[in-house]
């Protein structure tokens, strides 16, 4: 009675296996890579995220039982784009990332147009590159051929579950569900459905985008033949931050998760009611249950936090890891005055300026590289505490993702935002709410009560530090932002 869960994120995938207390069995890993075409542009190859699914899941699986699992949940990066031959389930092109900014000259042209408010008041998002809809317009407009493909029906449409679905099924299914829908810009956050309005302003057809299907529950079999001679219903469904705030069971309005990964995304339960936010957060859907019932969630999108570390270890190669920086920032008891803006692919919530970029200020002759990795450490939480700032108040922030494991990480956290910081202890909880969903589908868990007592603290981290020495550090962030905002656009 064991769940399997894809997590297809951003720079690679995770498959872990998920026993009846909550607890991962195993788990399997594979990185896939990253393309940089031009400034500002980022891609995917479907065909590589792929075969990382089968590696991650070939490893998984060679650490269990097979025959003990009952069901397969799937949960992914969202806002990125892939298109596939319905026939071959071949990929024409590469994905389009959703760290990708090459849309931000359509999103202008939308908004001088006067769509913003509509497109806001549909989907409860905002016009950025950042979400689906940009992109899809962007292929029409700078790829012809390829678009006609999907419009006679050749080329499907989909979010990176989608995809995946495809090819687990061998291309019998196309269905996606309404966490993922809700950040293509094509939704109806209020009807819950594909906005024919939406598909017009945008140019996509509606017949290439996936049917909807609710987040638990049975909806497809994987083909043995295709997915490792596995023949499981896929159950669970959910896009990575939604599955995040079901694995960190804040099932109930007004509980709340910071998830660090690639970006950190904070989500609030909203429960029946779409929330509206004037300060830069947005609207989204968390989940649908079977019988149709929504739950919303506001949210506050953070594009760069786990990336910038990777860039320190990748781009600059300070680091060896990112497990090292909390002991290398630890050397230092201050960032010596230096202040990282890691703006590397824009700002999101709740500046939303995709032509800021990544500023690294106050170095002097005496900055070493622990300064500028403790720097790093602190723009994570200042960016969290940007987003918090707009937010009712709260009494704690359960926090996850691969970043939650660092303990100085999570202390300035909670002295930033001057509240306790919660981590539990299992921090895959983005893996974790997807299987959670598919084992609520198949009856491994038969209730959301009984799946939030598997959850258990690992640490509380409680709020410190001189208040005052905290809020000039963050007022000296703000102003660093400032600087760097609008960068892009004075090229």
């Amino acid at each position: 009675m064991s769940v399997l869960a894809i997590d297809a994120g951003t720079t690679g995938v995770t498959a872990v296996v998920v026993t009846p207390d909550g607890r991962i069995e195993a788990k399997g890993y594979q990185e896939f890579r990253q393309h940089f075409p031009q400034p500002g542009w980022v891609e995917h190859s479907p065909e590589e995220i792929w075969q990382a699914t089968l590696e991650a899941t070939r490893e998984v699986l060679g650490k269990v039982d097979q025959s003990a699992l009952t069901a397969i949940g799937i949960t992914n990066q969202r806002e990125t784009i892939v298109l596939w031959d319905r026939e071959t389930l071949g990929s024409p092109r590469r994905a389009i990332v959703w760290q990708d900014r090459r849309t931000a000259d359509i999103c202008d042209r939308l908004r001088d147009e006067g769509h913003e408010d509509r497109v806001t008041e549909l989907t409860g998002l905002r016009l950025d590159p950042y979400f689906s809809g940009t992109k899809l317009t962007w292929l029409a407009e700078q790829e012809p051929h390829t678009w006609a493909l999907v419009e006679s029906g050749r080329y499907a449409v989909g979010t990176v579950d989608s995809y995946l679905i495809a090819r687990m099924t061998r291309g019998t299914w196309h269905v996606t569900d309404v966490s993922n829908a809700c950040r293509t810009l094509l939704f109806d956050l209020e009807s819950g459905d594909w906005s024919d309005e939406l598909c017009e302003l945008f140019g996509v057809p509606r017949d290439a985008l996936p049917e909807l299907v609710p987040n638990w529950g049975e909806v497809a079999p994987t083909d043995p033949q295709s997915f490792l001679g596995l023949s499981l219903p896929i159950a669970g469904i959910a896009g990575d931050q939604q599955s995040a705030l079901f694995g960190q069971t804040c099932f109930e309005e007004g509980e709340s998760k910071c998830t660090y990964g690639t970006g950190s995304f904070i989500l609030t339960n909203t429960g029946s009611s779409v929330v509206r936010s004037d300060a830069g957060l947005l609207s989204t859907a968390a989940w649908r249950s079977p019988d149709g019932a929504m739950t919303y969630a506001l949210e506050g999108a953070i594009f760069v936090t786990g990336s910038a570390v990777q860039w320190l270890r990748d781009g600059l190669q300070i680091v060896g890891s990112a497990a090292e920086t909390a002991a290398i920032a630890s050397t230092v008891d201050d960032t010596d005055g230096v202040v990282f803006v890691p703006a590397l692919t824009g700002l999101g919530a709740p500046h939303w300026d995709p032509h800021a970029r990544g500023m690294i200020i106050g170095i002097t002759r005496g900055t070493t590289r622990a300064h500028l990795v403790r720097a790093t450490l602190e723009a994570i939480a200042f960016e969290v505490r940007d987003v918090l700032e707009t937010l009712p108040e709260l009494r704690t922030l359960r926090v996850d993702g691969g970043a939650a494991a660092n303990d100085l990480l999570c202390q300035f956290q909670a002295d930033q935002v001057g509240r306790a910081v919660e981590r539990p202890e299992i921090v895959e909880t983005t893996a974790l709410g997807a299987a959670f969903l598919a084992g609520l589908g198949t009856g491994v868990w038969s209730s959301t009560d009984e799946l939030r007592d598997t959850w258990a603290l690992d640490r509380r981290f409680e709020p410190g530090g001189d208040r005052a020495a905290l809020d000039v550090s963050y007022a000296r962030w703000s102003d660093a932002v400032e600087r760097a905002k609008g960068w892009a656009q004075t090229r």
